[in-house]
């Protein structure tokens, strides 16, 4: 089962916003990239107080951002606006063409950039084949697609050997 590894996160939080992104800033990251929906709103919101702070806090940190979504244009856009970052829609997750065009567009490199995301098998898979520092993020909302509903099942089977693996470590 050592091919599971591939969709291990390199980090597993509640949420995207308990990332210590100061303590990041100063090991060297400078840019980060966050899927959106069920990231850091529920599935199809718009930016919330909390997002729009997030960002806010980012700038101010010295962190430049993109948004990277599978979504077609007016969703991303939307969001986007509202929290003033950049953005790729229809980005193809998990290829890798969107992350490497999200370095490009914050000139970052792999070692200086982290990927926030909510799913294994797009977010987390894709960024890990770039060489970028994943953040798996529980699921804001339960409420989602039926092909994301079906997928979730798999990345249960997935995470349970993640947290067996990383319980073997702390032995």
């Amino acid at each position: 089962m050592a091919w599971l590894t591939s969709f291990y996160p390199d980090v597993y939080l509640d949420s995207s916003y308990e990332i210590d992104f100061e303590a990041l800033y100063r090991k060297g990251f400078r840019g980060v990239i966050f899927d959106i929906d069920n990231t850091l709103v529920p599935h199809g919101a718009p930016a919330d107080a909390r997002s729009i702070a997030l960002f806010e806090r980012l700038k101010s940190i010295g962190f430049k951002s993109v948004l990277l979504s599978n979504n077609k244009e007016p969703r991303v856009k939307m969001f986007s606006d509202e929290v003033h970052t950049r953005y790729i829609y229809k980005a193809g997750k998990p290829g890798k063409r969107g992350y490497l065009r999200a370095m490009e567009m914050m000139k970052t490199n792999p070692a200086s950039t982290l990927f926030v995301g909510d799913q294994l098998f797009t977010d987390v898979w894709g960024a890990k084949r770039t060489g970028i520092l994943t953040y798996l993020v529980k699921p804001i909302h339960p409420k989602e697609e039926i092909q994301i509903v079906l997928k979730r099942r798999l990345e249960r089977i997935v995470l349970f050997f993640y947290r067996r693996s990383l319980e073997k470590q702390q032995r």
